[in-house]
């Protein structure tokens, strides 16, 4: 059995393993007399770890170039929407365990939607619309497919969306691409943005699995007029019902004949306190489970609200209107995301020395975003000491 002094790992290596993960595939050549390459990856995973602007990591940087030279070697490298999403794809899959490729995974599929208040960079499908949040009906968009392994969720592709995209699509690449990886999939958990008669169709011609909740449609019960279409299932019992699913797919009207699944879901009235049952709807396909399962399958999803809180905690505060930087900006904080679930089974040797070290166990994402900023702001005339110290470390493993 291995001892603790085991597990442990310095922030010198944290750093060296997301400077790996990008650098390796994302390839970012420019050099110029005040910037190459390095420096410029050294600025993005800074801003990235400290959650800040380029013009904030440079300003507290005392060797590092002006953010405007920054943004001149990024526009200057960085290539189009769709080699971007390449490259931080290969960036994702970079250094995954063996082991998540050999079984079947479940794959959660799901939409972020990052409000924008500005205007277009170039073209106006670059802005998806949808309802209101955050004051504004405009956003970037993002679609994401990740896998698990022991507990962690992985990110296995990314994609921007632009408006008007069909959802169908967008599942055909995300697959095409996790798929090219060797990932076997079990069966899918979608978003509620990708249910429509479409994608159901899409999915089961292509023998794909899958679990999306279905948005209640039709007429809602009143007096002796009765409920019909998706509306008439949420009066039934827990079970499986089947349903012809009605839409409209590439311009003409389509149908699929699906089942549904009613789950129960129970929660506490904010006004009244008291306890109250609502029924949820499920389309499914190819899945084997009790309605009670299904409910808790979906509601965790994987920590989906953990990983999207995470992504936020790494993503470079940004006012652009360029696609690409903001595309660049959300890739770099889920590689990062990556990196840190994938420390956790990466075993490196090393004893309680001089430099702080740390127990993976206490590796919290916040806290490795801290020492990666701490490698950078050494290297670029930054002494901020940022994390806890090897002192409270030392005191939080003793104590484990």
């Amino acid at each position: 059995m291995r001892s603790r002094e085991q597990y442990i790992i310095t922030k010198d290596q944290v750093h060296d393993y997301a400077n790996e993960w990008l650098s390796t595939s994302l390839k970012l050549e420019y050099r110029g007399r005040k910037c190459t390459a390095e420096t410029l990856l050294q600025i993005l995973l800074i801003a990235a770890a400290r959650t800040v602007s380029i013009f904030a990591a440079c300003r507290d940087l005392a060797d590092a170039p002006c953010d405007q030279t920054i943004r001149n070697a990024l526009e200057a490298s960085l290539p189009d929407i769709a080699e971007l999403e390449r490259r931080l794809n290969l960036s994702l899959h970079t250094n995954l365990p063996k082991a998540l490729f050999r079984k079947s995974r479940r794959i959660a599929i799901d939409l972020t939607l990052i409000p924008y208040h500005g205007q277009p960079h170039q073209d106006e499908k670059e802005i998806y619309r949808s309802a209101p949040k955050s004051g504004t009906t405009h956003f970037h968009a993002y679609a994401t497919a990740a896998g698990m392994h022991k507990g962690h969720r992985y990110t296995l592709a990314l994609l921007h969306v632009e408006y008007g995209t069909k959802m169908k699509d967008v599942v055909q690449q995300l697959l095409k691409i996790i798929r090219s990886r060797g990932v076997k999939i079990q069966y899918l958990l979608l978003d509620k943005g990708f249910f429509s008669v479409e994608v159901v169709t899409y999915l089961k011609r292509a023998g794909t699995g899958f679990i999306i909740p279905a948005m209640a449609r039709g007429r809602k019960p009143k007096g002796r007029r009765k409920a019909t279409g998706l509306r008439a299932l949420q009066q039934k019992k827990n079970g499986y019902y089947r349903h012809t699913l009605t839409g409209k797919g590439g311009g003409k009207p389509r149908s699929s004949r699906v089942t549904i699944c009613v789950a129960s879901k129970s929660y506490t009235h904010k006004k009244t306190g008291k306890r109250r049952t609502k029924k949820l709807l499920f389309v499914i396909w190819k899945v084997r489970l009790t309605p009670r399962k299904i409910r808790e399958m979906y509601r965790t999803r994987f920590g989906i609200e953990t990983s999207y809180r995470q992504m936020h905690e790494a993503r470079i505060k940004t006012c652009t209107r360029d696609s690409r930087l903001r595309l660049l900006f959300v890739g770099i904080a889920l590689v990062l995301r990556n990196v840190w679930v994938w420390l956790h089974f990466q075993l490196a040797v090393g004893k309680w020395s001089e430099n702080p070290q740390l127990f993976l166990e206490l590796l919290r994402f916040r806290e490795m975003l801290r020492w990666i900023s701490q490698v950078i702001g050494g290297l670029l005339g930054d002494d901020q000491r940022q994390g806890i110290e090897y002192e409270e470390y030392r005191k939080l493993a003793a104590n484990c």
